[in-house]
């Protein structure tokens, strides 16, 4: 099979895991930079150029490993490649689901799936009802567009809210206001959610004087055992945003297990050094017997 492996950077860990794992499995692998593509959108015949005049022509799947600073184009990316009838795992709807958080939330939300008590205002004149919304501080505020722990500020008091939320607002800022889970301790859980089965987890500390626990950010990671509510969780949000492929961050609170978030392009070196497993490999495998499903003949006559 023709694989194309879309994103920005091919030397970072999990896009070279990926690219070896492909290659390693018989495909003809591609790296191609969401940057260097443009489209020629017809219905007779849609195609994706690349840089130089390139048509690029014969790719039976992509995966997309797209930056959330280029989000739109890059899902733009994606659907030229539906219409040529590529396999994508994680197609652009589900995509650009899952880097809208509020968004992501809400239909969390709707499928009654737990979560943090997340607000979400416009006006610096509701600022005060909002902290008190999600029970006053401390409290989590969040970008909207925040990715990696960037963007995400802990205001340990009611006027530290006030300011930070009041700033961000100044700046035409998306953002939520979100409780903080104190007994959680700076620790979070990780799935790596794929075709609806959690292959690996692991357990995020965050560094010393530090409450984001991500990797990114200085936190460790540690195996974990996740119950079988922490599993289901993790299955059904992945489902509900509609990604064949997450990244599921769930906190342990007093009062369950809750979603804080779900990634389409979860990174791979952490979980992978921590777990041991070889999870770009099952990436390509889920690839295979999609493609494969897709072709087979079907018995009804």
């Amino acid at each position: 099979m023709q694989i194309a492996l879309l994103g920005s950077d091919p030397d970072l860990y999990s896009n070279k895991r990926i690219m070896d794992a492909g290659k390693k499995r018989g495909h003809d692998m591609r790296f191609i930079n969401i940057r260097h593509c443009y489209m020629n959108i017809v219905s007779s015949k849609p195609e994706v150029h690349y840089r130089g005049g390139e048509i690029i022509k014969g790719i039976d799947a992509v995966i997309p490993r797209i930056r959330p600073a280029i989000t739109f184009y890059g899902t733009a990316v994606v659907r030229q490649f539906e219409l040529m009838g590529a396999f994508c795992l994680n197609d652009s709807v589900s995509t650009v689901r899952s880097r809208d958080k509020l968004r992501t939330l809400q239909l969390l939300a709707r499928k009654g799936v737990p979560m943090p008590v997340t607000g979400f205002a416009h006006s610096p004149m509701d600022t005060k009802d909002l902290i008190k919304m999600v029970g006053g501080a401390p409290l989590v505020v969040k970008l909207l567009e925040s990715t990696q722990g960037v963007g995400v500020v802990l205001a340990e008091t009611n006027k530290a809210a006030e300011s930070v939320i009041n700033a961000f607002k100044s700046l035409k800022a998306h953002i939520l206001v979100q409780e903080y889970i104190k007994e959680a301790n700076g620790k979070d859980i990780r799935c790596f959610v794929i075709g609806g089965k959690v292959v690996a987890a692991m357990q995020r500390q965050a560094a010393e004087g530090e409450f984001r626990s991500n990797m990114h950010q200085g936190g460790k990671g540690s195996i974990i055992q996740i119950t079988p509510e922490e599993k289901k969780l993790a299955i059904k949000s992945a489902k509900v945003v509609g990604l064949q492929v997450a990244g599921v961050d769930i906190i342990r609170s007093a009062k369950g297990p809750q979603i804080l978030e779900v990634n389409s392009s979860p990174g791979l070196e952490g979980i992978e050094g921590v777990t041991g497993k070889d999870i770009a490999s099952m990436m390509i495998e889920y690839i295979e017997d999609n493609i494969s499903a897709k072709n087979t003949p079907s018995d009804l006559t």
